[in-house]
């Protein structure tokens, strides 16, 4: 019998994957042949619908390789979407939440079988490293574990209160607000999907989900997983379609709450909408990052070096938590920034498919075109240390791929440090003032995650006590500012990075799917 291939994760940078990497030359050309290129329809109370425009999406390694045919909901199947989950949220809500959590549970088991053709999928469908992909499947089955576990652990979030009288019992208990909207992004359209889902439905809500434009293939796979587990009709729905079908489910008068993942801009109109009316519905948001890392004077230079190129440029800097800006001490700027530009130069770049590629594409033209107007920008105004262009030859033509970048001597003010750019573009200051620095790092409108590299004790407690960032990280070589993993880094934003103070990944995340009841009777 052979041995059980390793799990990925986002932090096991050591492994030995030569026998994944052999069962992925396996998997890969049978998913492209059997699973891309299909009609997914939308589903809607246990239904297949194709109400609604009929459109194609292409995979961004090669726009010639069809992913499939996908319908962008009418405003009539937004309608009866709405209106299934509503009429299912009644006996769903009341379902014994142990009875809820099984059923979640047995679609993670679903995922955990489906691994490597979900992995494939979004490998096809986002242009992710195989390693990404299969990692973030793994991550998947763990974050919908993990929040049944939550739910457990809590006692479905019941506790007897104290009694102020002896004939009197309070308890304080946790309910659903009801139909939950979750509008997940391109770039982990799996686990984002899984967890938002996973949290309103733990907590008995019931759900209309809306997959990016651009990931409906594993929208549809991860919805057959858990209608299969036995989700009864109308608990989970799903419509595909881009803003115009998002904006048609948010301005639904049937919305109880909406879970998001996205950009600022969309979250926080996605969140004023959301409090417009005769009173304020729930918003879940997590809203991007301008995440900066501080190399000091004492640190490890090469586990610095490994860290950054891995923050910077794992999944093309598609990342909310990608280390987009960085802090070196003067001292040792030179010394490091020959170790970053070497290991830059060392990555592979190009079809995701083989095994020794690093970063594939980004996700369309618009990405391609926002990184030509910041490589223009960093021409007027500074110097690269490496990268700056798009790629071209071969199978770059196919798609929108761009050389891994980092740009140095911009102005300390410059646009470029502050605006998050979602690409493999990363833009570095000097400092001999590690305060000034943390300053400067927190001088934007975010506040998602931060890392730093040093040995001296001192300058790790004032990192620790004045970056404005959710989630910190301190001498990782395995990420500056990415791999938060379900139970064990807590993935919460701070500032215009999210709404509630609370983030995903941790013990705090189901609860914001619930309200508070307290109930007195008389005994």
């Amino acid at each position: 019998m052979a041995p059980p291939l390793p799990r990925v994760t986002y932090s096991n940078i050591g492994e030995d994957f030569s026998g994944l990497h052999a069962h992925l030359d396996e998997v890969l050309p049978a998913v492209r042949a059997t699973i891309l290129g299909q009609a997914r329809l939308n589903l809607i109370d246990g239904g297949n619908d194709d109400d609604g425009v009929r459109y194609t999406a292409f995979s961004p390694i090669d726009r010639d390789w069809t992913l499939g045919t996908f319908f962008a909901a009418s405003t009539g199947a937004v309608d009866r979407a709405v209106a299934a989950a509503r009429s299912a949220f009644a006996s769903w809500s009341r379902r014994p939440w142990q009875e809820r959590i099984a059923t979640l549970r047995r679609a993670a088991e679903l995922v955990e079988e489906r691994k490597y053709e979900l992995s494939a999928a979004c490998l096809f469908e986002v242009g992710k490293s195989r390693l990404e992909a299969v990692g973030e499947v793994e991550e998947t089955v763990d974050l919908i574990r993990y929040y049944c576990d939550q739910m457990e652990e809590n006692g479905g979030y019941e506790r007897p209160m104290r009694r102020a009288f002896p004939q009197e019992a309070t308890r304080c208990v946790l309910k659903p607000y009801g139909v939950f909207a979750v509008i997940a992004p391109f770039n982990f359209p799996v686990a984002l999907s899984a967890a938002m889902i996973t949290g309103a439905l733990v907590g008995g809500n019931t759900v209309v989900y809306k997959p990016s434009p651009m990931a409906g293939l594993t929208g549809r796979l991860l919805v057959d997983c858990l209608i299969e587990a036995g989700l009864p009709a109308g608990v989970l729905n799903l419509i595909c379609g881009g803003g115009e079908v998002g904006e048609k489910l948010v301005d639904h008068p049937g919305l109880d709450g909406v879970a998001f993942t996205g950009s600022h801009a969309v979250g926080m109109e996605i969140f004023r909408k959301m409090a417009a009316g005769s009173y304020a519905r729930p918003v879940v948001a997590e809203m991007g990052g301008k995440n900066p890392t501080y190399v000091t004077a004492s640190a490890d230079l090469e586990t610095a070096a490994a860290g950054m190129v891995r923050s910077a440029f794992g999944l093309s800097g598609q990342k909310c938590s990608a280390g987009s800006t960085l802090f070196v001490h003067e001292r040792v700027a030179r010394d490091f920034l020959e170790a970053l530009a070497a290991r830059t130069a060392a990555l592979q770049v190009g079809d995701p498919q083989r095994a020794d590629v690093f970063m594939g594409p980004v996700i369309n033209r618009a990405a391609a075109e926002r990184f030509e107007r910041a490589a223009d920008s960093v021409r007027q105004q500074g110097h690269f240390l490496t990268g700056g262009e798009m790629l071209s030859g071969g199978v770059f033509d196919k798609g929108y791929y761009v050389a891994p970048t980092i740009a140095v001597d911009l102005p300390r003010d410059h646009d470029l440090h502050k605006t998050e750019l979602f690409l493999p573009f990363l833009t570095v200051r000097m400092f001999t003032d590690l305060g000034q620095a943390i300053r400067e790092g927190n001088d934007v409108p975010y506040g998602l995650t931060a890392g730093i590299y040093t040995r001296d004790e001192a300058e790790l407690q004032l990192f620790l006590d004045t970056a404005e960032a959710g989630v910190l990280y301190a001498n990782r070589a395995s990420g500056a500012t990415t791999g938060a993993w379900p139970g064990i880094q807590t993935f919460c934003g701070w500032k215009g990075s999210g709404v509630t103070g609370k983030g995903g990944l941790g013990p705090w995340y189901v609860p914001q799917f619930m309200r508070e009841q307290s109930q007195t009777v008389m005994t």
